[in-house]
C-alpha cells in the first residue's frame, strides 16, 4: 500500500469524533448474534466500532489496520465498553495469522485499493475454517451515481474499488450464501457514511 493511502486513514482517524461512529454497523448487529461465538477477524477494522461489538456478545476478537492512528482510538472505544480485542497494525501479508484459525471473518466496508481487493479477500478465505461464515457490507459499483450527487454518503470514486456481486462469487467460490444482494441503504454512520447509496451484501459458509 502507498503511504498517501496510510496518511489518508490517520488524518481521518486523527479527529477526536470517530469516523464511522461508535455503534457496529446494522447488517453486522443483525446477523452476528445469530452464530455461536467463536474466533472471529475484522480486516480494515479502523477505529474498532464492529470488533468492540463483537467482543460484547462474547467473541474472541481479532482486527488489523494499516493505520495506527485507527489502532488507538480502537483500544480507547474497547475500555470504554470492558473488553478487549486483539489489534495488529499491518498489512496482512505482514502478519502471523494461520489457516483455518478463524470461526468469522466480517469485512464492514473493507475497501481495499483495487490492484489487491480479490486477492487479500482470497487470502482471508484461506483464515476461515471449513464451515465458517463470511458476514460482508460494502459499497457496490451503483454507488458510483449516489456519490457523485451527494458526497456526504462516502465510498470510493473509483469504480475498481467497488464490488459487484459477480467479484463476489468469484472472491469466495464455492460458498453456500444464505443472502447475497444488491441493495439500496441509508445510512448513519458517523461523519462519513450518511444518505442513501447502494451496497453488496452476504452472509455465506466456507465449503
Amino acid at each position: 500500500m502507498t503511504d498517501p493511502w496510510l496518511e489518508r486513514w490517520n488524518e481521518r482517524y486523527s479527529k477526536e469524533d470517530f469516523a464511522f461512529g461508535e455503534e457496529p454497523n446494522d447488517y453486522l448487529r443483525a446477523q452476528l448474534p445469530g452464530i455461536t461465538p467463536g474466533t472471529i477477524l475484522f480486516p480494515a477494522e479502523g477505529e474498532g466500532r464492529n470488533a468492540v461489538y463483537a467482543s460484547t456478545l462474547g467473541w474472541k476478537t481479532f482486527a488489523f489496520d494499516i493505520s495506527p492512528v485507527g489502532k488507538k482510538k480502537a483500544i480507547i472505544l474497547a475500555d470504554k465498553h470492558h473488553v478487549s480485542i486483539d489489534y495488529q497494525v499491518g498489512a496482512l501479508d505482514t502478519l502471523a495469522y494461520s489457516p483455518n484459525q478463524f470461526d468469522a471473518i466480517a469485512l464492514i466496508y473493507a475497501h481495499f485499493p483495487a490492484e489487491i481487493k480479490s486477492a487479500i479477500h482470497k487470502s482471508l478465505v484461506k483464515l476461515l475454517r471449513p464451515g465458517g461464515t463470511v458476514i460482508f457490507e460494502a459499497f457496490s459499483k451503483k454507488h458510483l451515481a449516489y456519490n457523485s450527487s451527494d458526497e456526504k454518503i462516502g465510498g470510493p470514486k473509483d469504480l475498481a474499488s467497488l464490488f459487484s456481486i459477480e467479484e463476489i462469487q468469484h472472491d469466495f467460490s464455492g460458498f453456500n450464501f444464505s443472502e447475497l444482494t444488491e441493495t439500496e441503504i441509508e445510512l448513519h454512520e458517523g461523519l462519513y457514511h450518511n444518505g442513501k447509496g447502494s451496497v453488496i451484501r452476504f452472509v455465506g459458509k466456507k465449503p
